[in-house]
């Protein structure tokens, strides 16, 4: 059965993109893999999801 969501697929990951590089923006002292996981666990991103933040964000 297919997994059901309130939002179209894709719309969490558009919102997890944007508050994790506003999260860089904001506090660039914190960890990075810290960030990821808090944005990750509030948009209960995939890992392949995460992979990809985690790719596109890479400096």
């Amino acid at each position: 059965m297919p997994k059901t969501t309130i939002h179209p697929p894709g719309e969490m990951i558009q919102k997890a993109i944007r508050e994790f590089s506003e999260l860089l923006d904001e506090k660039p002292e914190v960890d990075r893999r810290k960030l990821l996981e808090k944005v990750a666990q509030k948009y209960d991103l995939s890992p392949k999801e995460c992979d990809f933040l985690e790719r596109h964000f890479r400096k």
